[in-house]
């Protein structure tokens, strides 16, 4: 299908939605604003625009004080936000693919947008504008349509998964451009202008800030500095790119031949394993198994290795695989990167926690056709996280001569994103990155 067809297809059901979350909640009305910009405390220095991702899941607009006002059975509307400047630029709206899905009203100030808005009869706002959503007597940011909006993203249509899969076309370059440039010598600000480069954006436009670990780097979780050190023998690469709003998260871990043969052995069983783990993204599956399998898997890789003395229950049972692979399996991907809804039982606001002896798991839910989730085991030397176990009753199940000498190394993560179908897993990475 054409991009028009399938945002046609993507908003029609997002306003069916809309309809049932506001019948839910007792809205007639919802008011979404794509956001106010921020300067930095004590500055004026504006922080990188980042649009509402509520506004962005119905119009990829950007640019800041554009609203959307949404009812059920009605045309949205969406009022642009255009001023004339001579500050900054003001880009020409055009004919977007998406324009004719609206009904547009252009407003050149701030006061004429809120106009348009008036004072909806028990309506909603989403957003941050809110002195202004307050004069329209809006009830701001309620928590009970939050929930059903939650919800709902977490399900994504065809429209949001082409859009993930062209940003994985453009993630995949990039991370082919930092491989080989890690394998030239190149430092981790080197490898990241590769990346950028290659993606062809500007830094604050990729999907996060990269991740562009050397050697025992890549044991800090969410390491983003960018050192000039060049002599590195493992890259982990954390990053991802944007297409009309929608990321790819994808993360590869590369070794030099100068790298420790058993750090490599342990490298390729990481490998192996993430695309077993793959296969097990289906529907009716709580994802708390699948992170479970992944913890069993990790500790039979361990185990092999002469790292751990215990077989992988045991293992698992008694947290010796816990510091090695500290965080939680995945996440929902959407257009947010660590989307929302993932520890949501029910569209009326019901948590469903990680279990106690997994507290960092950011996804407890079921899947189902419609998921779109990350699926990221890593393996990790990090000294603070084993010292427990170092000088605990269990010290002897561990070869913390061999976890010293691959400490230097700093860990592994392989990552790749996977929809949920009625088919089965449907890998969007490996097609445009093998390895």
């Amino acid at each position: 299908m054409s991009l028009i067809n399938l945002f046609h297809d993507h908003l029609s059901e997002r306003m069916r939605w809309i309809a049932t979350a506001l019948e839910a909640t007792g809205f007639n009305t919802l008011i979404i604003s794509s956001g106010e910009p921020f300067t930095y405390f004590a500055d004026d220095q504006e922080a990188p625009f980042n649009t509402n991702p509520h506004f962005r899941h119905y119009c990829p607009l950007e640019g800041p004080h554009h609203v959307l006002k949404l009812q059920a059975g009605r045309k949205p509307l969406l009022i642009r936000y255009a001023p004339e400047d001579f500050w900054y630029e003001q880009l020409p709206l055009g004919n977007p693919f998406w324009l004719e899905m609206f009904d547009l009203v252009e407003a050149p100030t701030l006061d004429a947008v809120w106009e348009v808005v008036g004072k909806p009869n028990r309506g909603a706002y989403v957003g941050n504008e809110l002195v202004r959503a307050a004069g329209a007597e809006l009830v701001l940011n309620p928590a009970s349509l939050g929930s059903y909006l939650d919800w709902g993203r977490a399900l994504k249509t065809p429209y949001e998964v082409a859009c993930t899969e062209e940003a994985t076309v453009l993630g995949a370059k990039g991370h082919e451009a930092g491989r080989k440039a890690f394998l030239a010598g190149a430092s981790e600000l080197e490898i990241h202008y590769a990346f950028v480069q290659a993606v062809g954006c500007l830094d604050h436009e990729l999907a996060f800030a990269s991740i562009v670990a050397l050697d025992e780097k890549s044991a800090t979780l969410h390491y983003e500095k960018k050192r000039n050190f060049r002599e590195g023998r493992v890259l982990l690469l954390d990053c991802g790119a944007r297409h009309l709003g929608y990321p790819s998260d994808i993360t590869r871990t590369h070794l030099k031949d100068s790298c420790d043969a058993r750090f490599r052995a342990l490298r390729d069983g990481m490998e192996k394993l993430e695309l077993e783990l793959c296969d097990e993204v289906v529907a009716g599956r709580p994802w708390g198994q699948v992170h479970h399998l992944a913890h069993l898997k990790i500790g039979a890789l361990l185990r092999e290795a002469g790292i751990l003395k215990a077989e992988p229950e045991e293992a698992v049972a008694k947290g010796f695989t816990r510091p090695f692979f500290p965080h939680g399996l995945g996440h929902f991907l959407g257009i947010q990167v660590h989307d929302v809804a993932g520890k949501l039982a029910s569209p009326d606001g019901t948590i469903q926690p990680p279990p106690a002896e997994h507290p960092y798991l950011r996804t407890t839910q079921t899947l189902a056709p419609g998921h779109l989730i990350t699926v990221e085991p890593g393996l990790y030397f990090i000294p603070m996280l084993l010292r427990p176990f170092r000088e605990g009753e269990h010290a002897s199940r561990f070869d913390w001569k061999q976890i010293d000498e691959l400490t230097p190394l700093g860990g592994i993560r392989i990552e790749d994103n996977v929809l949920v179908t009625e088919a089965g897993p449907r890998n969007l990475t490996r097609k445009h990155l093998p390895a």
